[in-house]
């Protein structure tokens, strides 16, 4: 490696271990982790600002007039993927509703109702994270017995999997800058750039209610980091979303509220899991019986009801609340005049505080370097070497005269080069998934890792075969006159030729490989099986701060940087070849093989 190249590399690498050990070194700042529950405290009256063609909610068609007893239900015949265990699928970015906390444990209001609910019909809770534009698939097919994750139940969305009944209602929320011209969902109009998150019930709102067209994000940190730089106009955002996430003193602000037009909340199972839904149904009921739901809907999510709504069966009990309202009058009166607002802040203190709190660094490394890296290397190895050993057999197979091999090679090539990354991930767990259960116990860890192989072998596979028909016709000729079949001469005088030279584009796949790691993600992982980007993301969404995924990206470059100049390494050293030191001259009286031949 040159001077350059290894002097860059050593400077990156002592400013990430500089700051890597800042993060052992120093505990972190005490901060407000929005993944706790923010107690009663934050007690919200029924909003004064809803949407006037919205005071309550639509005719409710789908709740249940009544649930099983709870000691009626056979924990038996519920059809769940591992007995005695209730597998759910949920998301760790949108507090309080769902979430991980700062502990590593996924929790919020809707997965401790479940939990509950778990609790009374005698079953254990797995939970595992996943993106919501994958969930209801996932519900449908059976990888998770339950979804949970504020959803609200639309009658496109009961086509795909069946609802238990509500144990949350919706309000929509429309939060915008700081001063924007927008005052409610009636300004809103086409031209303006007006976010959602993709696959949620508030863009089917946005589009089938509203008639315009949103621009559409993967989660919710992302749509709000948006909004706070102004690169979007609004944010139509769940209620409990909103709530969480704007902070005292961000430039953005919840101007109107609208409820749900799609019914009320609730959890997704299989359409054709009956016993598993009454179940559920059965412990919703229990658990607002004995006052477990109201305690949980109290510390998480303390806001008053809508008038006519309330959670469970028609035959379920009032919850007894608190009186929200006065309790929100209470605390506005405790907490008196607040005086004049802060002057806003400028467009690089926001970046800054977005960006760089170095509190967060702190605490966002160790759990970088505990769980993040170790699961980032661990799938990028192991795809690596299926992607290698695929990837020669295709190569092998592409540049055969037998049609019968040449072809399938050509199709699988075009087919997992063609197809976007993600796709093919969800396809691969989604499909193969359930057939492999036996094998694999549910487990999406192997099968990210069959997934990103699988790629990364059809692109490993082309690299590879234009390795071998670079080599010069020659070299295989030469071969075979002196006396090598023709599979010697491919193994070993071509082949190693072709690898040799396309050294530098491996390692260029493996860097590629490593970043793509990240999207395994979307089959379901638990919390200690996340990679780096996601580590980073969780840690994102507890404290509303894009900190945490800066972190995440330092280590990738940790992890790149010295393989991208590893590359030049090696393409200058094929290039320019082994520079010879001392001259091999037969006649040099010095040379060893001329005294040898002396003697």
């Amino acid at each position: 490696m040159t001077r350059d190249g290894i002097s860059k590399s050593a400077v990156l690498l002592l400013v990430v271990a500089t700051v890597f050990g800042l993060g052992f070194g120093m505990a972190p700042a005490a901060r407000a982790d929005q993944c706790a529950p923010p107690g009663i405290q934050s007690a919200s009256a029924l909003p004064t600002n809803l949407a006037a063609a919205a005071q309550g909610p639509g005719a409710d068609k789908y709740t249940t007039a009544g649930a099983p007893p709870i000691d009626s239900v056979d924990v038996n015949g519920l059809g769940l993927q591992t007995p005695g265990v209730l597998t759910v699928g949920t998301l760790s970015d949108a507090p309080p509703s769902i979430c991980i906390d700062s502990a590593g444990q996924f929790t919020g209001f809707d997965n401790e109702v479940l939990r509950a609910i778990a609790d009374k019909l005698g079953l254990r809770v797995d939970f595992v994270g996943t993106d919501f534009s994958g969930l209801l698939a996932q519900v449908a097919s059976r990888r998770f017995d339950v979804g949970s994750s504020s959803i609200t139940t639309t009658d496109a969305r009961r086509q795909t999997v069946g609802f238990t009944n509500g144990y949350d209602f919706g309000y929509f929320s429309l939060v915008v800058p700081s001063g924007s011209a927008i005052k409610g969902f009636g300004d809103l109009a086409a031209g303006q750039r007006i976010g959602v998150v993709q696959g949620t019930v508030q863009e089917a709102y946005v589009v089938d209610t509203l008639g315009l067209d949103p621009v559409k994000f993967p989660d919710y940190n992302t749509v709000y980091g948006s909004l706070k730089t102004r690169q979007i106009d609004a944010w139509v955002a769940p209620s409990q979303q909103a709530q969480g996430t704007v902070q005292p003193g961000d430039p953005t602000e919840i101007i109107e509220n609208t409820f749900s037009l799609d019914n009320f909340v609730a959890y997704a199972v299989a359409k054709e899991n009956k016993p598993l839904i009454d179940a559920l149904n059965a412990g919703l009921d229990a658990v607002i019986a004995d006052g477990t739901w109201a305690r949980l809907y109290t510390d998480w999510v303390p806001r008053a009801l809508p008038p006519g709504w309330k959670p469970g069966s028609k035959a379920a009990p009032e919850p007894q609340l608190p009186d929200f309202t006065a309790l929100a009058a209470e605390s506005a009166e405790t907490a008196g005049d607040p005086g004049a607002p802060p002057p806003p802040k400028s467009t690089l203190s926001q970046l800054k505080d977005t960006f760089l709190d170095w509190d967060l660094y702190k605490q966002a490394i160790p759990d970088l370097f505990k769980t993040g890296l170790p699961n980032t290397l661990i799938l990028t190895f192991a795809a690596s070497i299926i992607g290698i050993v695929l990837g020669m057999g295709l190569a092998m197979a592409g540049i055969s005269k037998t049609r019968w091999l040449r072809w399938p090679a050509r199709i699988y090539t075009d087919v997992f080069r063609g197809l976007p990354e993600v796709v093919i991930i969800l396809l691969i767990g989604l499909g193969i998934g359930p057939v492999v259960s036996p094998l694999t116990g549910n487990n999406p860890y192997p099968l990210g890792i069959a997934a990103l192989g699988l790629m990364a072998g059809a692109y490993i596979g082309e690299i590879f075969r234009s390795g071998i028909q670079s080599v010069e016709a020659g070299q295989l000729e030469a071969s075979r006159a002196l006396g090598f079949s023709y599979s010697s001469s491919m193994r070993l005088v071509v082949v190693p030729q072709g690898i040799r030279r396309v050294l530098p584009a491996l390692v260029n796949q493996f860097i590629s490989l490593l970043k793509a790691s990240s999207l395994v993600y979307f089959l379901g992982l638990i919390a200690s099986q996340r990679e780096l980007f996601q580590v980073g993301r969780d840690l994102n969404a507890q404290t509303g701060n894009l900190s945490p995924l800066v972190a995440a990206g330092l280590f990738y470059l940790a992890l790149t940087i010295p393989l991208t100049h590893l590359v030049n390494y090696i393409d200058d050293r094929l290039r320019r070849g082994r520079t010879q030191t001392e001259p091999d001259d037969p006649l040099d009286p010095a040379n060893p093989m001329r005294n040898q031949e002396m003697v």
